[in-house]
């Protein structure tokens, strides 16, 4: 893979240019060639895209007409590219992006969303979130990171750029977290790559519009090397317990190698990249330890197990069972899948496609081209389908719906099903969900799910199951089904945040006896009583219908850089969240989740956690939580 750089030479004949301009998302390269010629009025009022996108429309809305001209009108300019005609009027990334911005999304682009434009967009290859300071080298000052997946990746980058000291400690032997843990069969992302990848290191060859586990593995792991971090991580090594020296104002950090020795070391500050969906859930089921035949988890995938002709049970419907199960059913001898939840689907015909070639080459020839497609993926997840989710108190459908809105999707989603299943009702009566689309998270699909469960060798049971025997599983009704194999999809203990590390703040407050079950921060970053630590992706920075995680670390480190240089500057040794501060502000995460249909639904869900809140998700748009998170504010903090 290869980072975007600078723009290759266009070379191509005029055929080979109209052949690549049958791939193109037009909605970005027109943009684009705006910016690159400095000719604005290549966005035309009469090839403006759709303001509103609904499910499955593809080209931003555009006719078949105004798809046609646009690609006659990026032929011209692109031809005129290569052979020097084009003209070369030189403006602001300023002005382009409120002119694009206005022309793409059909309203003008407020003053106050410039800056954040500018970070998503990365123009011209330059980092706008780096770090535009330095330690002091005179200062000591040591931070370590634990977890090298994508967010402790993203930590070490940014500290070295600062010319911060640090350490990443990372249990697992390769960087990737989440990405080398789950190898499953089909695993993939359900983020378009343009936007589930770094701002600033934004790549022109996804094989994928929706990559797999490989290729995102190895997407990180060139990024760990490309900058300088691998060099910092010390791999093998599980954090057990961390705790706070106030006297000294340091954190000791007590680690375990592979080779079952320990150490401690010392640092100034923790961030801590574990993530939420990194320990498996195993379900509550009496006798699942009595099983004889392999049994595992599908975060714990067991490679070694042949599965060609085999009884296989895998119980569980959630995201990873489905991807899993549409490729294991292709070898096995027969496959019984147990559904206790029904998922809503949502169309998307390209979710397992290669990129076109025409695509991937107007990527690598055009210049921004890149960088003006994450833009449209990242605008129109701003809100995404937020507003869908939103809860409208007079509604009068609860139980199935919360608002108008919700219904409108609940009526697109249930029409994609009842097109899927309309030749076996049987089966559709068990996969139409009864709980208002959103209350789960809803599944990315391309109609393998339903070809999946037509086939003669797979069942799909909605029956209870009763308990786990030496030979199989037994239902409610007494029925025992013998197996092979087990393989659970039963998800992750994603309430349990930072489990089972141990962690001691001042006074020798343990943190998972003050979250007591119900974890919180302020602003999903810091905690009262636990001065110098970090969290990311920690308590309610989840996202569920809208944007990518990546987003979110980034805004996430860009604090945490800030909190660091405010330490570094002022002098001080350490900085902790008052608690007044951090309960304000939960309040106000909890009375927006309430507002959302997975705050108020009855279905279950890994959004809640065993009190019943919701732990996980952030129920605001994306750039209200990157204007909370762009510096931090010092009244918000005791300063020592």
């Amino acid at each position: 893979m290869a980072i975007a750089r600078a723009v290759e030479p266009i070379s191509a004949s005029d055929e080979e240019i109209r052949a690549a301009l049958k791939d193109a998302f037009l909605p970005a390269l027109l943009p684009a060639l705006a910016q690159a010629t400095g000719d604005l009025s290549l966005l035309r009022d009469d090839l403006r895209p759709s303001p509103r996108i609904a499910l499955g429309v593809e080209q931003g809305g555009m006719t078949a007409e105004q798809q046609q001209a646009a690609r006659e009108l990026a032929f011209e300019v692109i031809t005129a590219i290569r052979d020097g005609r084009a003209p070369s009027r030189t403006i602001s990334i300023e002005e382009a992006l409120m002119r694009a911005t206005e022309w793409m999304t059909g309203t003008p682009a407020a003053d106050d969303y410039l800056p954040l434009l500018l970070e998503e967009l990365a123009p011209n290859d330059v980092d706008p979130r780096a770090p535009d300071w330095r330690k002091d080298p005179e200062r000591p000052f040591f931070v370590a990171v634990i977890g090298a997946g994508m967010s402790g990746i993203l930590a070490g980058i940014r500290l070295k750029q600062a010319g911060i000291p640090y350490v990443i400690l990372e249990k697992n032997e390769d960087v990737g977290g989440t990405w080398f843990e789950n190898t499953y069969p089909g695993a993939r992302v359900d983020v378009s790559n343009a936007f589930y990848s770094y701002s600033f290191a934004q790549r022109v060859d996804w094989p994928h519009h929706y990559s797999s586990q490989e290729v995102l593995l190895d997407y990180f792991r060139s990024c760990a090397h490309e900058y300088g971090v691998v060099e910092n991580v010390q791999f093998n090594t599980e954090v057990e317990s961390v705790e706070w020296d106030e006297g000294r104002a340091m954190w000791q950090l007590h680690v375990r190698r592979k080779d079952g020795t320990r150490e401690t070391i010392e640092a100034n500050a923790v961030i801590s990249a574990v993530g939420q969906l990194n320990r498996p859930q195993y379900p509550d089921i009496p006798g699942r330890d009595s099983f004889e035949g392999p049994a595992f988890h599908s975060a714990r995938w067991d490679h070694s197990v042949d599965l060609t002709g085999k009884r296989v049970a895998v119980i569980g419907t959630g995201a990873s069972a489905a991807q899993f199960v549409p490729v294991i059913a292709q070898k096995v001898g027969h496959l019984t899948i147990f559904q206790r939840t029904p998922n809503w689907f949502v169309p998307v015909p390209h979710y397992q496609d290669e990129v076109p070639a025409g695509l991937q080459w107007l990527f690598r020839h055009v210049p921004h081209y890149v960088h003006w497609y994450r833009f449209w993926l990242f605008w129109n997840t701003t809100e995404g389908l937020l507003p869908a989710a939103s809860v409208d108190e007079n509604w009068p459908h609860r139980d199935r719906s919360v608002s108008e809105a919700n219904e409108q999707l609940r009526t697109l989603l249930a029409a994609y099903l009842q097109a899927q299943f309309a030749d076996r009702p049987d089966l559709l009566e068990k996969v139409m969900p009864k709980y208002p689309p959103a209350a789960k998270r809803i599944i990315l699909d391309n109609g393998v799910w339903a070809q999946t469960l037509k086939r003669d060798n797979v069942e799909l049971l909605t029956d209870r199951i009763k308990e786990i025997t030496p030979r199989g599983v037994v239902t409610a009704d007494g029925k025992e089904r013998e197996f092979d194999v087990i393989i659970y999809g039963t998800g992750f203990q994603a309430s349990k945040f930072l489990t089972p590390m141990k962690v001691v703040g001042r006074n020798g407050i343990d943190l998972h006896q003050q979250w007591d079950g119900d974890a919180r921060a302020y602003l999903g970053i810091t905690v009262p009583n636990f001065p110098n630590f970090y969290l990311l992706y920690g308590p309610n920075t989840n996202i569920v219908v809208n944007g990518s995680i990546i987003y979110f670390s980034e805004c996430e480190v860009q604090y945490i850089m800030g909190c660091l240089k405010m330490l570094l500057d002022n002098g001080y040794k350490a900085m902790d969240c008052k608690k007044e501060v951090h309960d304000a502000y939960n309040e106000r995460i909890d009375k927006g989740n309430l507002q959302r249909v997975w705050g108020v639904a009855n279905v279950n869900s890994w959004y809640k956690n065993e009190k019943g809140r919701v732990a996980q998700n952030w129920p605001f748009n994306l750039i209200e939580y990157w204007q909370q998170t762009r510096e931090p504010n010092p009244a918000d903090y005791h300063l020592v």
